[in-house]
């Protein structure tokens, strides 16, 4: 082998390592898990690490303070509920009612949620508003027809 060989060998050996190392991270970091609330409740004691927590927000709870960026709120799942405070942007799918998924400490007793990122499940339900007010005010004023099934075929 030529001293020409040799360094294209070394060359690419550290480009598929490379790009085998970015992959390797890159796949841990996209399947990140989270508990439950009730699963993350019913462990003992409390993580010492970031965790990710999933529920539902209690109608009503949601308390904002636009000066500090600050939301208060609390969130429920199979009987369990905890508050949580995050501080930060707040997704636009964040309301009463939705899914979210927090990530952040639970303080040592274990009586509240400090989140650093808050993550806001959409909706997985899109319905159409054909059969609707809205739908055929529009239908009327643009003279759209949003009814697929009923369409003439040319």
């Amino acid at each position: 082998m030529g001293k020409g060989r040799v360094k294209l060998f070394i060359a690419a050996s550290v480009v598929i390592a490379g790009i085998a190392y970015l992959m390797l991270t890159g796949s841990t970091q996209a399947t990140v898990y989270y508990f439950k609330l009730s699963e993350l409740m019913a462990k003992p004691g409390s993580p010492t690490d970031d965790v990710r927590v999933a529920a539902r927000v209690v109608p009503g709870t949601i308390r904002k303070d636009s000066k500090s960026m600050t939301v208060d709120f609390v969130m429920a799942e199979g009987g369990v509920s905890l508050p949580v405070r995050y501080t930060g942007l707040v997704p636009d799918t964040f309301k009463d009612d939705s899914e979210v998924v927090v990530e952040g400490r639970m303080t040592p007793d274990r009586s509240s949620f400090t989140a650093h990122t808050l993550l806001a499940k959409c909706p997985s339900k899109y319905e159409s508003q054909y059969n609707t007010d809205t739908g055929r005010e529009h239908q009327k004023k643009y003279g759209m027809q949003t009814d697929f099934k009923s369409a003439p075929v040319k």
